[in-house]
């Protein structure tokens, strides 16, 4: 039996996350360190995109078409957590943040698949990103002692918004503590094996961020969407 579907509305966070996510990685364009990893993040972006679109096609009887969602909002009216707006600095924090995002998104996306379409097709590409992520934590924590202490600082440096990633969101009748759990052992799991130190609970010890489902977010955000939204802004109404 297929499950209720949520309401539209509540498909807005998991959205902007993708989109959010997928603007960072495009970042990358032209400075990753490898031409083969280039090409592989540029694919994680692509396939995020296309989430996000799939979302947005779901809100255009509450919020438009899907370029007016993506590039005609204010800043406060995005719902993506804190932690996929960061600013990619190093690669470590790159890939310890898709990892954070990759290892909750996927078993989101399970618990979705039977009520909302776009979920089980996103779970297989997901679970490519989570993989993508993890072998690059394994090779980066258990290599040389400097991608170690990098990747170990990037790790300390954004547990502090990953707290937020379980907030229940309105609308999405989930297990949000079975999520947590779930996420919290892929991460043991693969830092264990990285031989990286798991930081303490969110919440505990350092400020611990939260609000982005709340539409408030961090400093580079709103640098980043000024730059994502300039083109569409300084051309309404053109068609490509």
């Amino acid at each position: 039996m297929t499950a209720t579907a949520p309401p539209a509305l509540a498909l807005l966070p998991p959205a902007d996350d993708a989109l959010v996510l997928s603007h960072r990685l495009g970042e990358w364009a032209g400075h990753a360190p490898v031409l083969e990893e280039e090409v592989a993040l540029a694919n994680i972006a692509l396939d995020l995109l296309g989430q996000a679109r799939a979302l947005y096609a779901e809100l255009r009887d509450e919020l438009g078409s899907e370029d007016e969602i993506a590039y005609l909002r204010e800043e406060r009216a995005f719902r993506n957590c804190q932690l996929v707006e960061q600013p990619n600095e190093d690669f470590a924090h790159t890939i310890v943040r898709q990892l954070y995002f990759s290892a909750y998104q996927l078993p989101l996306h399970h618990r979705l698949a039977s009520c909302v379409p776009v979920a089980a097709k996103a779970a297989q590409e997901t679970a490519y990103h989570l993989d993508h992520a993890e072998q690059w934590t394994l090779r980066l924590g258990d290599g040389t002692e400097e991608s170690h202490a990098r990747m170990q600082r990037a790790a300390d440096a954004l547990w502090r918004y990953t707290g937020e990633l379980f907030e229940p969101i309105e609308g999405l009748d989930i297990d949000w503590h079975g999520l947590r759990a779930e996420w919290s052992g892929t991460l043991t799991d693969v830092f264990g094996r990285a031989g990286l130190t798991v930081p303490d609970g969110p919440g505990t010890g350092a400020w611990s961020a939260g609000a982005g489902r709340q539409g408030l977010h961090t400093e580079p955000f709103g640098r980043m969407l000024a730059e994502m939204q300039h083109l569409h802004r300084s051309h309404p109404g053109a068609s490509w």
